[in-house]
């Protein structure tokens, strides 16, 4: 079945646990854009004026707000409604964790509803449970509450003075920017500390960890890391960055 924003994607000969977990990674990057790279569209369309209304996220990455589906009962369950009426009413970090912690409910029920209607054992549940809980909640992506520092291998954290991984400066004398790519370059796409701590690097957008050989960059107001990809800052852009801003933290400043 196809059309709608709560229409059922997966095809009819693909119902394994991966299958499912891959529509829930491409819903939850969506929800996350939504939330903070995007923050900007997304609260101009919460308009409080309008009807109820629904953030969606959809399995290709993308995300979209809208009226409930008209459907009783609906093809799939219905996000949070009326996320809109609240945005006035609250602090704007406050209400985008209260839609954040609504999301992660919907696409964890998204999720195994399809694991029943596919008729998942329990192992294939408990396999498709690991699997979305590998990754951040987008709660704590949106309140901050992702380690998007890096550490080192003892749980430390690293300073922005630090060595490791390779996207952290190894001096103050250049831009994060800067440094990050040219360390990569020079040390073969490996920090000192190797991909155990690489891979505890977030990125505030998109969730994902960091991989060798990506070019990624760091506000330098929240101090949360990106891909650049997310932000749409690519390394010659940033070459003539001094102070980067995410999208988030201008947003918020343009408001204020």
């Amino acid at each position: 079945m196809d059309g709608g924003y709560g229409s059922v994607t997966i095809v009819h000969d693909a119902r394994s646990p991966e299958d499912v977990f891959q529509d829930f990674c491409g819903r939850r990057s969506g929800i996350v854009k939504a939330l903070t790279v995007e923050v900007e569209k997304f609260y101009k369309q919460c308009d409080p004026e309008k009807e109820n209304l629904c953030l969606y996220g959809l399995p290709n990455g993308t995300w979209a707000v809208t009226l409930p589906a008209d459907e009783v009962p609906p093809e799939l369950p219905e996000p949070a409604l009326g996320i809109n009426f609240a945005r006035d009413g609250m602090q704007e970090k406050d209400w985008l964790s209260l839609i954040a912690v609504h999301s992660d409910s919907w696409l964890l029920s998204v999720a195994f509803y399809f694991g029943a209607r596919f008729g998942f054992d329990k192992k294939a549940r408990e396999r498709l449970f690991m699997m979305t809980s590998s990754l951040p909640t987008v709660f704590e992506v949106v309140s901050g509450g992702v380690n998007t520092q890096s550490k080192t291998a003892n749980g430390s954290s690293k300073n922005k003075s630090g060595s490791k991984p390779p996207k952290r400066p190894n001096s103050d004398s250049k831009p994060q920017k800067q440094v990050q790519a040219k360390y990569e370059e020079e040390n073969g796409g490996r920090g000192n500390g190797g991909d155990e701590d690489q891979a505890e690097t977030i990125c505030g957008a998109c969730g994902e960890a960091y991989a060798n050989g990506e070019f990624w960059i760091c506000c330098d107001i929240c101090e949360t890391w990106f891909h650049g990809k997310c932000v749409r800052i690519t390394p010659a852009k940033a070459e003539h960055i001094k102070h980067y801003k995410c999208p988030g933290c201008s947003n918020k400043r343009t408001r204020e």
